[in-house]
């Protein structure tokens, strides 16, 4: 490795994480200042503020802000090197302009390595810590979904529940119908049914049962006063936790887009949008890095403020598509996969060209 490129490496880097640490230690200030009221409120434990919230909130928020420092960065320095002079001095002793991009492309790799690692494998153990101090001093993460519940179990599988309270694991007027086509082929009620923590079952009481005998032309009828059973659901899916994938890792994540999708439930969709978008984030880095570079590589009057301010404003148009794609694959019939995609794809042909354009 020659030495300008550990020279690119160290300003690049160097940059980043001095200008993000700086912003962190601004947030957490304002943060305290917004919470401390539910924090007295609520009683929290100073320990339990520092470690449990603060200290995971880290992590999250290098994450969350890693694509608008790493353009920030590479264009604050870069337009240094640029009104120094440096550049023009670097190409005119032999290298090339392509040659002069290597140690950024190096930087970016690693920071879209350390982002993907993030945000898959160390920010969902650090949120399960930082939601729970949150749920317990803060907001509740958990609701109740409103009356008249309806989910899909398994395909052709229907359960029904007027309402369900989460802290007491049961809920009222319950029933579970199976289909074979259109055609009603089994079908159980119940006034009340209930989660057995320890046998991890469903309690049915008050039941009646309905279903074709082997036959398939006539109904069996059935009822008694408490049934345990089994079925594919899972207390959890009758009450929203918000925000639930914050905790899941990647393995954890494609598992549970699997179990969905083998439900043939629609809930996994906001699932499968995170999921891309944790595999789509971390290439922007690398794209936003060589766009930062093809536009503050060349010296201009205004310096570096000019190239800031075009930097930063690219960088805002970047976020804005991302969250326009996202509610396009939620609220549309845009693929998740491409509505992730779709701001890397535009943004990369941007970079091609303004790569071509730049000063050689």
């Amino acid at each position: 490795m020659k030495i300008i490129d550990i020279y690119i490496i160290k300003k690049f880097l160097g940059t980043f994480f001095y200008a993000i640490s700086l912003l962190i230690l601004i947030v957490i200030i304002f943060d305290v200042s917004e919470n401390i009221d539910s924090f007295i409120k609520n009683q929290a434990p100073f320990k339990a503020i520092v470690v449990d919230y603060y200290i995971n909130f880290i992590p999250y928020f290098i994450n969350l802000f890693i694509y608008l420092f790493t353009f920030i960065s590479v264009i604050f320095f870069t337009s240094k090197m640029a009104s120094d002079t440096e550049i023009i001095a670097i190409l005119s002793s032999g290298v090339s302009f392509w040659r002069f991009l290597k140690p950024y492309l190096m930087a970016s790799v690693f920071l879209a390595v350390l982002s993907f690692y993030l945000g898959n494998f160390l920010i969902p153990r650090t949120n399960h810590a930082r939601r729970i101090f949150k749920n317990t001093y803060m907001e509740k993460l958990t609701k109740d979904n409103d009356r008249n519940i309806h989910v899909q179990i398994e395909p052709g599988v229907f359960v029904y529940i007027e309402s369900f309270n989460s802290e007491k694991m049961n809920g009222r007027r319950f029933s579970l119908e199976k289909f074979d086509g259109q055609r009603l082929v089994y079908k159980i009620m119940g006034d009340k049914l209930s989660w057995d923590k320890t046998t991890g079952k469903w309690k049915i009481k008050s039941w009646f049962e309905r279903k074709l005998d082997s036959t398939g032309t006539q109904m069996i009828y059935s009822k008694g006063k408490e049934l345990d059973t089994t079925m594919n659901l899972k207390p959890s899916d009758l009450y929203q936790i918000k925000e639930d994938y914050e905790e899941m890792n990647f393995w954890e994540l494609n598992n549970y887009i699997a179990r969905e999708k083998e439900k043939g439930s629609i809930a996994f969709k906001k699932y499968e949008i995170e999921k891309y978008k944790r595999i789509a984030g971390p290439s922007a880095i690398i794209i936003l890095t060589f766009i930062g570079v093809a536009l503050s590589s060349r010296k201009v009057r205004g310096g570096i403020g000019m190239h800031l301010g075009l930097g930063i404003g690219l960088t805002f148009s970047y976020i804005l598509l991302m969250q326009l794609s996202t509610v396009f694959s939620t609220m549309g019939n845009l693929p998740p996969s491409l509505g992730a995609w779709i701001p890397n794809f535009i943004y990369a042909l941007i970079g091609i060209y303004l790569l071509i354009k730049a000063p050689k």
